[in-house]
């Protein structure tokens, strides 16, 4: 049985295949976090230290054609889903795993899917909030987040950079406010292309509490018919509305009122996850968002222990402990998750 706990659904592996991608080309996590340090041993430990449960990992960048991956996209995609796998053979009730897909051909990812799903059993898929400059709403991702839609699959929309990052950072880390910026253009991006009138089974988790989503969310609403262009579906501000209450929105580095509040007006407390960015975020930033999270005065004690635990358990039945490992979730924010054959 999967002990009571945090359920922490952001949350990255480095370990294996991950380890070779970032000494390929010299590249750390942000928190600081030296290449070769990640062992399962180390993630219980940080788990043990706060109160967490169980780990749903993810690899935090879009592997696509100009990847640098050792041995090619789809080999490297292939190796570190199977080694999610072997990991949550050794440890079922502590870890889980978004599967990665390799973003080269629509073809390629759906293959993927198909293979992590339902042959691996992995929890979910992690998307990008763009892939080497392509958006939710372009072509290229209408037949994965078909699929994805088809399926229910908790999809884990991960902040990355702009393809401008150069001239739009000016110089400064992209996590400070590019991250979050691209997240609410990817989503906006979204709606205004009629991807969730097309996808109503999309089941998006977006870190960060939607970056900067909810507080632009009722600007997006009012200028969902003035902003439209050529290649945009025919959406109102009520249709903004109805999507932004039904995605999913994390905390990890975003457990201040300044990220909680907006979320909390665009979405119910149903809609709220627990994360820690655990180990790209640095120990210090990990603290104080905890701290931040732990005095937020903005949810009762319900609501809080859902966040923290109840609410991931709706989306992925196998951390239940109780052997429902191969239902769906039905979309529903209350009452008994509704088995489904896969």
């Amino acid at each position: 049985m999967t002990p009571a706990g945090r359920i922490d659904v952001h949350t990255h592996y480095l370990g294996g295949v991950v380890d070779r991608w970032f000494s390929s080309f010299g590249h750390t996590m942000t928190g600081g976090y030296r290449l070769g340090e990640w062992t399962a041993e180390k993630a219980l430990a940080f788990m043990a230290r706060n109160d967490i449960a169980v780990q749903v990992l993810s690899f935090p960048l879009s592997v696509g054609g100009r990847s640098r991956a050792p041995d090619g996209p789809l080999r490297f995609v292939r190796r570190l889903n199977e080694e999610y796998a072997d990991l949550i053979g050794d440890h079922p009730d502590r870890f889980g795993a978004f599967a990665s897909v390799p973003l080269t051909t629509p073809d390629a990812a759906l293959a993927e899917i198909e293979y992590a799903l339902d042959e691996l059993r992995l929890d979910g898929v992690v998307l990008n909030s763009n892939a080497e400059g392509k958006y939710f709403g372009d072509p290229f991702f209408e037949p994965v987040l078909a699929e994805l839609s088809r399926r229910r699959t908790p999809v884990f929309v991960h902040p990355e950079e702009a393809p401008h990052i150069g001239e739009l950072g000016l110089g400064r880390p992209s996590s400070v406010i590019e991250f979050p910026l691209d997240t609410a253009r990817n989503i906006t991006n979204a709606i205004y292309r009629g991807v969730f009138q097309r996808h109503p089974g999309l089941c998006l988790i977006l870190a960060h509490c939607g970056g900067a989503l909810p507080a632009l969310g009722w600007r997006i609403a009012e200028h969902a018919e003035m902003g439209r262009g050529p290649d945009d579906a025919d959406v109102g501000p009520d249709h903004v509305t109805e999507v932004l209450a039904t995605l999913f929105y994390e905390t990890a580095l975003a457990a201040s009122p300044h990220s909680l509040l907006p979320a909390l007006q665009v979405a119910s407390s149903a809609r709220l996850l627990f994360g820690t960015d655990f180990p790209a975020a640095s120990d210090r930033a990990i603290g104080h968002n905890l701290e931040n999270w732990e005095r937020f005065g903005g949810l009762d004690a319900g609501e809080r222990a859902a966040a923290e635990r109840s609410n991931a358990l709706r989306l992925f039945p196998r951390l239940r402990g109780d052997g429902a490992a191969h239902v769906r979730w039905t979309g529903s924010d209350a009452g008994p998750v509704v088995a489904k054959e896969l």
